[in-house]
């Protein structure tokens, strides 16, 4: 589910028909059937305002949960940023030829992030996930081999920074992983369907064949659309810009 999520224009249309085949299947099932008299008719109307409410709820649960980790996944870009900037400084710290060695892996380290934010292949994500594990490792050596040498309050802070951006690291793709549950996108499909069902067993004989039974689907796939492109950090129209990483990468090599 997770790979048709990412094509949005796909998710949009699949949903756009479905919806409206289930106004189809309500209009079938009502023709089936004796027309709703006066008083089942009202009954009907409070049924039926009642489940687009909860429709509309469970859309506004969705989407509300795509736009917490959009926000969550963007804050981390800018952690990162601020996490290798503030390495790069401390670095100072480390002998000359330490602190340029670190310096030069920063850079490329911060290189391969950039790409990880740009990227929609997942292939080339592979070889920047392998890239990115070997410069963390040499990064790592690089400033634990002279802090083991000469222990010092100060050496600690480069230390201490280096953690830093490898744990920043971690909470990006740890929030890049974490996708709105498929059983909340299943549960609004499930009553958007109920819904459509509804709609088209409670149309009147003339109001079946007109253009107004699609109002609801159309705006319904809308909505589908829109979480499941925000939804995507690698997919979607609405994705973090590696802003911060980027500025920052143009400061560092302009050095």
């Amino acid at each position: 589910m997770t790979n048709i999520i990412r094509y949005r224009l796909l998710v949009s249309g699949l949903s756009l028909v479905v919806l409206w085949l289930s106004v189809r299947v309500g209009v079938a099932l009502r023709k089936r059937r004796r027309p709703l008299d006066e008083n089942e008719h009202e009954d009907f109307g409070i049924i039926m305002a009642a489940i687009l409410m909860l429709l509309g709820l469970i859309i506004r649960f969705n989407f509300s949960m795509a736009i917490t980790r959009y926000d969550q996944r963007k804050n981390l870009q800018e952690k990162e940023a601020s996490a290798i900037a503030a390495e790069y400084i401390r670095v100072d710290f480390l002998s000359a030829a330490d602190a340029a060695k670190v310096r030069t892996l920063l850079r490329s380290y911060l290189d391969q992030r950039i790409l990880f934010y740009k990227t929609r292949d997942d292939r080339q994500l592979g070889q920047i996930d392998l890239a990115t594990a070997q410069l963390e490792a040499d990064m790592w050596s690089a400033v634990q081999v002279p802090a083991a040498a000469q222990p010092t309050p100060v050496l600690a802070l480069a230390v201490s920074g280096m953690d830093d951006v490898l744990n920043s690291k971690a909470s990006t793709q740890a929030a890049w992983w974490n996708r709105i549950p498929n059983a909340a996108r299943g549960l609004m499909a499930v009553i958007a369907i109920c819904c459509n069902v509804l709609i088209g067993y409670g149309a009147r004989s003339g109001e079946a064949r007109t253009t107004l039974l699609l109002v609801l689907p159309f705006i319904a796939s809308i909505s589908f659309c829109l979480i499941a492109d925000i939804g995507s950090p690698r997919g979607g129209v609405v994705r973090v810009r590696a802003e911060n990483l980027v500025s920052l990468s143009h400061s560092l090599h302009s050095r």
